[in-house]
């Protein structure tokens, strides 16, 4: 008998779960994509089936303490509105002219007939009445509440609105308008939803041109789009979820739509681009969703954790507002991620070459080619040559740009919609022919004894601090609510009640006035709510948790950077360039708003601050975005690196590679973002400012000379893990390579 040679049994690595998914998903292509939209359509008919329910939102610290307590025992504040009839006839006044003072008596009847539209009218008619006269006699008030409360305030209202504009109808001579709470409220979010739908239908045409400048053909510049609607509906009808025990409204429908649309695009960017590479090079569609799985598959796995880190950090506010949206947000992010690693591939292995059909003229043959760029490559060749003078040079730039947020003022404006819009001008024209102090501090006081005269002392002592010149002002009236359980003191503060003289108010009122007063009477607690009031604590909150949401975030996605490259100083890297993304950002928003440049064509008035939550908001977004980027482009140089490659040579070619990914998803972040900077709430401008200049920043200086600066003065030391965290799971040596990207291994011998 002959001894044979005992063959090595050959081994097989179970692939990636990453892998595992998108194969499954190919292979089983009409399940996938037909399973995709049977979800989306599952959850927004399950959803919708759930009983709406209307969470009540409350203000940060003391003063959302005194709303709860109001709310509690059912006490509600009926919205103020005011009608001014103003002359336009130069001399004529209320005295004189007798269409003013008929113009007037037809508001008054015409509210009145109203059933259920307005009480308490009174007018310069009624007794009493001539303070609703202006000082110059050319203008008058009417002044009445509209019944109901904020939550249907925007309804009620519309009864008495189309009274007062038939009324200004029948007389061109005289300006007769309404304002007020419940008013303004609806006009306010008619703009705001009109504002929204402009975005929506600009964006997706702007969107469709872009991806198809991008890849050349109509399919293809089809399927991020699909990924992205799908995944905003879905997430959308999941907030029916959370909706029952946190406020979830517009805002978190609107930050889920922006979010959706930026990662949805991203994420099939990734993957689409590099499947067309791999077909390029000559694989089949099964070898090149093989090869996108476990890349750009694994690469948008690690980026979407990643930007989940980030939006995570609003939890971390502490108002439930914030949570509402950070659920949204990050629901989203979650389902675009499942679908690029299930739909997307199972539609491309559906189509197979047809996702290169419908090819634009001039675009289609030179977009498949998917080669790496040329002008990239130069540039970033030069880096890696000289990245002391490169790297030094954008850093200081960066810096520099960044140096006005270190005077970063943050506060509430009065109004945050420009003057030119009508229910502004109305108020302002009621402001300047009646001028009145800003709303009182609200002191709610409940207890035991609130009618004896303990209480009754330390009200009048409370009284005797006013003064005309004081934080405290007159008048100071008290009155009784929901039966003799609750006190309302109207306090009024110094100062226009957003700027420092009615925070200062405020706080000697919380801290040495009410101290003295009705804190020294036993049984009874109390709470200050108002404007002033609401506008301070919101901003102290957030202002507080600024560094805690930093820290946690960039924590966080250290140990997940981490996990994912194994090493310590890419984490460390990105985490630093990004922040300086940010910085960056935060530096322009502060020179453009609270400065007041651009005030013409970005068609606003600086309150020379910036509203308190648009820097937190601006932080999670762009921390989160930009990281798409960073891992992309730091998978793209480790795969190759892994290949045999030295550092310098895998950034170079890293970059070159991805470079029309990034490109293209940094071109249509920044024209679908900087839709926002002509709508007309100051907040949304700064976000329309700042989200697409952090973007280009980071896609365009970041990318091409602060990355390759930094990774070629590191070296190898870029791959840096300490022996104590070898045990940290992922490749500990080269992975097999995408052709044509990595050096080439050296061939594989079986025994025979």
């Amino acid at each position: 008998m002959h001894a044979h040679p005992t063959q090595a049994p050959v081994t097989r690595t179970r692939a990636p779960i990453v892998e595992r998914i998108a194969g499954w998903s190919a292979r089983h292509r009409k399940t996938a994509v037909l399973g995709w939209f049977l979800l989306v359509v599952a959850v927004f008919v399950g959803t919708h089936m759930i009983s709406a329910t209307n969470v009540q939102s409350y203000d940060a610290g003391q003063s959302g303490q005194a709303e709860q307590t109001l709310n509690r025992l059912n006490v509600t504040f009926p919205p103020a509105e005011s009608v001014l009839i103003q002359s336009r006839a130069p001399g004529a006044t209320f005295a004189t002219d007798a269409q003013l003072r008929q113009a007037t008596r037809q508001v008054v009847t015409a509210l009145g007939a109203l059933p259920h539209a307005a009480a308490d009218i009174r007018s310069p008619l009624s007794s009493g009445g001539a303070s609703l006269i202006s000082a110059n006699g050319r203008s008058a008030l009417v002044t009445f509440n509209v019944p109901g409360n904020s939550n249907n305030e925007d309804q009620t209202v519309v009864p008495d609105l189309k009274a007062v504009a038939a009324i200004q109808a029948g007389h061109p001579d005289l300006l007769i308008q309404e304002v007020g709470d419940a008013s303004a409220d609806r006009a306010i979010n008619g703009l705001v939803s009109g504002d929204f739908r402009k975005a929506e239908e600009t964006s997706v045409p702007i969107t469709l041109v872009l991806l198809v400048i991008v890849f050349g053909a109509l399919i293809a510049a089809g399927i991020p789009l699909l990924l992205a609607a799908t995944s905003v509906i879905t997430a959308l009808s999941l907030l029916a979820i959370p909706g029952h025990w946190l406020p979830v409204g517009q805002a978190t429908s609107e930050v889920t739509l922006l979010i959706g649309m930026a990662v949805g695009i991203d994420y099939s960017l990734f993957y689409l681009r590099r499947e067309r590479e791999e077909r390029a090079r000559g694989a089949t569609v099964a070898q090149a969703l093989r090869i996108a799985a476990g890349t750009s598959g694994r690469a948008i796995v690690i980026s979407g954790l990643t930007v989940m880190i980030a939006l995570a950090g609003l939890f971390l506010v502490g108002a439930a507002e914030f949570t509402g949206i950070a659920f949204g947000a990050i629901a989203v992010v979650g389902v675009a991620v499942i679908g690029s690693l299930t739909f997307v591939p199972a539609m491309l292995s559906w189509l197979g070459p047809w996702a290169d059909r419908a090819r634009i003229p001039f675009l289609g043959r030179r977009r498949t080619a998917a080669k790496p760029s040329r002008l990239w490559a130069a540039l970033v060749r030069r880096v890696v040559r000289r990245p002391l003078l490169w790297g030094g040079v954008a850093a200081v730039a960066m810096l520099a740009l960044a140096a006005p947020a270190l005077g970063m003022r943050l506060a509430y404006p009065e109004n945050d919609v420009p003057k030119n819009v009508p229910i502004v001008a109305t108020y302002d024209r009621i402001q300047q022919a009646f001028p009145q102090a800003p709303s009182p501090a609200q002191v709610v006081v409940t207890g035991t004894g609130l009618s004896g005269p303990a209480v009754r002392s330390a009200i009048t002592a409370l009284q005797a601090r006013a003064s005309a010149n004081g934080p405290i002002r007159e008048p100071i009236t008290t009155a009784s609510v929901a039966d003799g359980r609750a006190l309302i003191v109207n306090v009024t503060l110094a100062g226009n009640g957003t700027n420092t003289v009615s925070n200062d108010a405020l706080l000697t009122l919380r801290d040495r006035v009410l101290p003295a007063t009705l804190g020294r009477v036993h049984g009874i607690s109390y709470a200050v709510t108002g404007n002033t009031a609401s506008s301070y604590d919101d901003t102290r909150q957030i202002d507080t948790r600024y560094p805690l949401v930093f820290a946690a975030v960039a924590a966080l996605a250290f140990v997940l950077l981490l996990v994912a490259f194994r090493s310590v100083t890419l984490p460390l890297v990105s985490i630093g360039l990004n922040l300086l993304s940010v910085g960056a950002a935060y530096g322009l928003v502060t020179l453009v708003f609270q400065d007041g440049r651009l005030q013409g064509p970005l068609d606003y008035t600086s309150f020379g601050a910036i509203t308190p939550w648009v820097p937190l908001f601006l932080f999670v977004f762009l921390f989160g975005l930009s990281m798409d980027y960073h891992v992309f482009i730091l998978s793209r140089i480790r795969e190759i690196r892994l290949g045999g490659a030295s550092t310098k040579d895998a950034v170079t070619r890293g970059i070159a590679s991805s470079a029309g990914v990034v490109t293209g998803a940094a071109v249509i972040m920044v024209a679908v973002f900087s839709i926002f900077a002509s709508l007309h709430l100051f907040e949304l401008k700064m976000l329309g400012i700042g989200l697409p200049a952090a973007v280009l920043i980071d896609a365009t200086v970041v990318r091409g000379v602060l990355v390759p600066a930094a990774m070629s003065l590191l070296g190898d030391r870029c791959w840096y893990l300490p022996r104590w965290l070898r045990w940290l799971p992922g490749s500990r040596a080269g992975t097999a390579p995408a052709p044509g990207l990595a050096a080439e291994p050296a061939p594989t011998r079986l025994p025979a």
